[in-house]
């Protein structure tokens, strides 16, 4: 008598989505199962946009069906499906008594609190390295022996060297490791001119079906989905990518901290989200910038610049966030308790560069790295809100949000939360920065070079206050040197007049 294998059951999360994934290491199609489930619970977590949640429905749903186009048993639960339990561990505790696998098979969760619900929950559990990422954990983990600090650079400069990316020999391409000071160009007062209009994806009729039911079952959720053209496929995925190499990279790297009014896209990418589902290797990335390199077609600096971001900033982000959780997520370095602005829900205020960057973040669940580094999150910073409701607000709006590289960069680097594991100091600047970096100074009501005043940048204002309120934290982070001696030069009547003006923009935003 022949007795049929047992099956193993392959669970494939929604950030997962990895044709070549580990998950798939010796996969039976006669006798495996792949699990797949949306859940309310994981939908609400947090106040979830509306285009956050359509990305990653949207996207399980087409690598569904890619993978039943290759003879995969997949046993998938809608979201509107009325036998749905709600959460994930309670569905797939169904699917286990409804297949009695021999082993439930894994690969490693973007989510600490995920990870931990598996383990805890889930018997047979078998859990595979994540190999989408250049780096492991583990790799990261040999990497910060011995290190008083984890700077990205040098992290960044082993990547290169293990992965012969913009190397010559032992040297890094060009002679510089890093061109970041050729990437700062803002825009001249005419404006970026004419962009190049960035590839868009119209909804089939599967992402149709998704944006009805979230509109129907998040309708009190924020954000719009008129504006949804996001990739939500591999081949899509990778057009997404090729665009952007041929269209925009030669300037990604001069404009790429740049902002202007009513221009979202401008040179980036938008490959973020495809590359946090795992629809796109970020070899592939890396590869096809360096190959635009070789060929002439892009600079050395747009080129590093952009490879930096995906070999050494997302890998870097990745390593520091399992280093340090679970007590990553309640770090509160400079114990700032305020609320978060309720403006941040609507766009509704009078700040131009915040309405500006909310506005866009709510019609499109996108903003880039500036507008949400030192345009939303600075104000934040200097309001001093309290840095896990702010991260739980990045987690919400960005179609691009998975738990292990926002949480570091908004925890860490825009808000200092970690009092110094990630940035060296906090990214504190007056309204100045924005005005030297964008028009949205020209068309705001307020001055970035006043402090007090009715004129006067509430930006400004929460500068100097910031710098008061932390003087002494701030004395011990030496690249804060210059910025404290310029609050030594303000007379005491000022600084009084600053903290008043400061306090009722607080109040304000209680």
């Amino acid at each position: 008598m022949v007795i049929s294998k047992s099956v193993n059951l392959v669970v494939i999360l929604g950030d997962q989505l990895d044709l070549s994934s580990a998950a798939f290491d010796g996969f039976d199609p006669k006798h495996d199962v792949v699990w797949m489930a949306e859940v309310d619970s994981e939908a609400v977590a947090v106040w979830n946009h509306k285009a956050r949640i359509t990305i990653f429905l949207a996207a399980m749903r087409h690598f569904r069906d890619a993978l039943k186009s290759r003879g995969f048993a997949v046993d998938y639960r809608e979201l509107d499906d009325k036998a749905n339990k709600g959460s994930l561990i309670a569905e797939l505790k169904a699917a286990i008594k409804k297949h009695k696998p021999a082993t439930v098979i894994l690969v490693e969760p973007g989510e600490y609190r995920l990870l931990e619900e598996f383990r805890n929950e889930i018997p047979n559990l078998e859990i595979r390295p994540d190999r989408h990422f250049l780096s492991s954990v583990d790799d990261f983990r040999e990497h910060a022996k011995g290190r008083k600090q984890l700077r990205m650079e040098y992290f960044y400069r082993e990547m290169r060297r293990r992965y012969k990316i913009l190397m010559e020999k032992d040297k890094p391409t060009g002679g510089d490791w890093n061109y970041d000071q050729d990437n700062r160009g803002s825009f001249p007062r005419s404006g970026p001119g004419l962009l190049p209009a960035p590839l868009e994806f119209e909804p089939d009729k599967i992402t149709r079906e998704v944006m009805t039911l979230v509109e129907q079952r998040f309708a009190k959720h924020p954000g719009k989905l008129q504006h949804f053209k996001w990739p939500v496929t591999h081949a899509d995925a990778k057009l997404a990518l090729e665009d952007f190499i041929t269209n925009r990279l030669p300037h990604f790297g001069t404009y790429q901290d740049a902002m202007w009014t009513g221009e979202p896209w401008l040179y980036h990418a938008r490959i973020s989200s495809s590359l946090n589902l795992k629809l796109l290797d970020p070899r592939e990335a890396c590869n096809a910038a360096q190959e635009a390199y070789e060929r002439g077609e892009a600079p050395l600096a747009a080129v590093e610049g952009f490879i930096r971001q995906i070999l050494g900033w997302r890998e870097y982000v990745r390593g520091i966030y399992w280093l340090h959780m679970p007590d990553y997520l309640d770090k509160n370095a400079l114990e700032a308790t305020q609320p978060l602005p309720a403006f941040y829900w609507t766009g509704d205020t009078e700040m131009t560069c915040l309405s500006q960057s909310i506005g866009q973040t709510l019609d499109y669940g996108y903003a880039h790295h500036i507008q949400r580094l030192m345009v939303t999150g600075l104000f934040t910073l200097l309001l001093g809100v309290d840095p896990k409701r702010v991260h739980e607000w990045y987690l919400a709006v960005y179609v691009d949000a998975v738990e292990w590289v926002e949480l570091p960069n908004t925890l860490g680097m825009s808000q200092f939360g970690d009092g110094g594991i990630m940035a060296s100091k906090p990214y504190a600047a007056t309204g100045k920065y924005i005005q030297r970096m964008s028009n949205y100074c020209s068309k705001c009501q307020y001055d970035p070079a006043e402090s007090v005043g009715d004129k006067a940048c509430p930006f400004t204002t929460l500068y100097w206050d910031f710098l008061m309120r932390h003087e002494t934290k701030l004395t011990k982070v030496g690249r804060m040197d210059m910025q404290l001696r310029n609050l030594v030069r303000i007379e005491p009547a000022k600084k009084a007049a600053i903290t008043r003006q400061a306090n009722e923009i607080k109040e304000r935003y209680q």
